[in-house]
């Protein structure tokens, strides 16, 4: 009796040791750019009423990206220490400025106006801000 036990037992022993487990790690498809802007770089339009920065080193963002994808923009302006710790999502208004942005092929363009409407002249930043651009992956289901 006791060796048909021990012979079960090593059975099961075997059985429950062959058993293998997988762990599957799935990558995230996600990209991030991170980039700054110095205050000289804005460029304000003819008219006046617009400053801008074209950021052209985006090869992530292609034609699949721009139809099928979706884009999120943040502005980070540097904390008392310098330290950019805090990250405000695009479109926002701060300090009568209307910020916002526009993606394209290859690049992005990050706009600021004036949301005032008695004073159509946008304010320039002062500081170096950084910019975080992410192509966030998607299934089009359309």
């Amino acid at each position: 009796m006791k060796s048909k036990l021990l012979l079960l037992l090593c059975i099961a022993t075997l059985g429950l040791a062959s058993c293998k487990k997988d762990t599957i790690i799935q990558e995230t498809q996600n990209k991030t750019v991170v980039f700054d802007i110095q205050p000289t770089q804005w460029v304000l339009s003819t008219d006046g009423k617009t400053y801008s920065y074209q950021y052209t080193n985006l090869p992530e963002l292609d034609d699949y990206s721009l139809s099928n994808e979706g884009t999120v923009m943040s502005i980070a302006y540097p904390s008392t220490g310098g330290a950019y710790t805090t990250y405000i999502p695009m479109p926002f208004v701060y300090n009568v400025s209307a910020y916002s942005y526009e993606a394209y092929r290859g690049g992005v363009n990050v706009l600021i106006q004036s949301s005032d409407a008695q004073s159509t002249i946008p304010v320039r930043p002062t500081t170096t801000v950084r910019i975080k651009f992410t192509i966030l992956s998607s299934r089009n289901v359309t």
